[in-house]
């Protein structure tokens, strides 16, 4: 016979809304302890600066996570002009400056070409596999990961807001294995200055939404029941 597997069997999924500064796996391990549920997985990973929405698959749910990966996601994201770093993000060491920022104009001209099937390198902090080996490692290493271009999906790029003249606010829609990161950096290189992301958030993943998200809070809140119930059962 075959070992049980330890929990509970739940099966569905839960519209979390992750927290900067969680990695997804984090997220996947708190929420399934705190269901005791069998199984649990996530439908594409979030970097540990995003924050938004990561749907997690509980027991038989699970098997559908392909498919969720395969849907379209949007994302809302800050750029900040001038500044390359080493991870394409804020969290990385400086590389390169410039002086020159990129006007409304400017940004509107190169838009368009970063919207269709598009060709992007994926950041040499990503969680890409080299023969074997994850690209995030091989960095942190000191090594220079060779990550080949890959083409990806951009449905829809729209500048949305302009705070000041060092950051630009867009909103994306595109599909599986886009990088946000890349798309800020290319774009930056295309309008003659640098850039890396300051802010970034996924408010949609195929049909889950900003609509019935369960944050951190409710988690924890749900959490304390739990342990106050378990506390009851022990009299």
């Amino acid at each position: 016979m075959g070992r049980r597997r330890k929990g509970l069997p739940i099966h569905g999924w839960i519209n979390f809304d992750k927290p900067e500064g969680m990695t997804s796996t984090a997220a996947v391990g708190k929420i399934r302890r705190l269901f005791n549920a069998q199984k649990a997985g996530h439908a594409g990973t979030l970097d540990p600066l995003a924050q938004g929405i990561l749907p997690i698959a509980l027991g038989e749910a699970t098997k559908t996570v392909p498919f969720m990966m395969d849907a379209a996601k949007t994302y809302h994201f800050t750029v900040c002009w001038g500044v390359a770093t080493t991870t394409d993000d804020r969290e990385g060491d400086v590389l390169e400056t410039s002086s020159h920022r990129p006007t409304d104009a400017d940004i509107e001209d190169v838009i368009g070409a970063f919207i269709g099937n598009i060709s992007q390198v994926p950041p040499a902090f990503s969680a890409i596999k080299l023969d074997g080996r994850r690209a995030y490692d091989m960095a942190r290493a000191g090594e220079k990961p060779e990550i080949s271009a890959r083409s990806v999906q951009v449905d829809r790029l729209t500048l949305v807001n302009r705070p000041d003249n060092d950051t630009a606010q867009f909103a994306v829609d595109c599909g599986k294995g886009t990088y946000v990161r890349s798309l800020a950096r290319d774009m930056a290189l295309k309008l003659g200055t640098f850039g890396h992301v300051h802010y970034l958030r996924r408010t949609r993943v195929g049909p889950f939404d900003e609509k019935s998200t369960i944050g951190l809070d409710i988690l924890d809140d749900l959490g304390h029941i739990a342990a106050e119930v378990d506390a009851l059962d022990a009299f």
